[in-house]
């Protein structure tokens, strides 16, 4: 129980992502946000825990650039563009997301049950994207892609031979952080100077939700494996769509609150089969 509480507030922290851009980080550039979200985060952890990356330089280097130094720059163009809600309903599909990703790569085929949640979930998604309800398109596509960029590099976690998930944190934050950097100045120029004001959102991106959420995602994909650590993810919509509402006063169409209780049904009852086919593997093996 503990390791599903744990992972439980690793998409809880991610949705607060997109709130927290709406109250303190919106005068700044989606780039730069990313590099102070991942850099010092990273470099902190190097600090408090000091040592050689845990796998070889090219798997490091995989994960930086698929979970750090592209996820990051894509989450925070979805969280400018798009409500929070929508943002982390998006971001929810990732159960989806890793269906399909280990079909193709893996060749493991869903059960028809779960394939049939599985469209039934791509539903919701558009209706929230329903050319009626006037959604940005890069925001939403860089939703989609931020979140096909984690179900791959969950397998890479899943299957690679990791001990020191602490270490791997950090050298994930750092490299991520740096690659980040000269895209940073690239694509944006100098970065904008910053101010007391957004101070707590970016203590809070890179303390909660990198630092210590990053560490908590990688253990939980360990100790509960890549399918559940997917399932709890559908947290995520959950605390976007309650911040949005109450902080940053987001307002929703019918058709878009119509896709977000899809999505989080099929989810729903995408853990319930989970849940059940767990029990009779273990009833099974008495």
């Amino acid at each position: 129980m503990p390791n599903y509480l744990l992972a439980a507030l690793v998409p809880i922290l991610w949705g607060s992502t997109y709130a927290a851009v709406s109250l303190f980080l919106s005068d700044l550039s989606p780039f730069w946000v990313a590099v102070w979200r991942a850099l010092p985060a990273g470099l902190l952890l190097l600090i408090l825990k000091p040592g050689r990356p845990p796998l070889p330089w090219s798997k490091m280097t995989l994960l930086s650039v698929f979970n750090i130094a592209a996820f990051f720059p894509l989450l925070f163009i979805a969280a400018y563009r798009l409500p929070g809600s929508v943002a982390g309903t998006l971001g929810a599909t990732l159960p989806l997301q890793l269906m399909l990703v280990q079909w193709l790569v893996e060749g493991k085929k869903p059960e028809l049950k779960m394939l049939a949640l599985a469209l039934v979930g791509l539903g919701g998604v558009v209706l929230i994207l329903n050319p009626s309800a006037d959604i940005d398109p890069i925001g939403a596509a860089a939703a989609l892609t931020a979140t096909a960029l984690v179900a791959r590099s969950s397998l890479w976690l899943k299957n690679w031979p990791v001990t020191d998930i602490f270490r791997l944190t950090a050298w994930q934050l750092t490299l991520g952080g740096l690659m980040l950097v000269p895209i940073a100045f690239l694509v944006e120029g100098m970065p904008k100077a910053l101010t007391l004001h957004e101070l707590p959102g970016l203590l809070w991106v890179s303390l909660l939700n990198s630092s210590f959420a990053y560490w908590a995602f990688s253990r939980s994909i360990k100790k509960i494996g890549a399918d559940s650590m997917a399932m709890i993810s559908m947290l995520n919509p959950v605390a976007a769509v309650t911040l949005g509402i109450f902080l940053v006063g987001e307002v929703l169409g019918p058709y878009q609150w119509l896709g977000i209780s899809i999505v989080m049904l099929s989810l729903l009852l995408m853990v319930r089969m989970k849940q059940k086919a767990v029990r009779k593997a273990s009833l099974k093996g008495l």
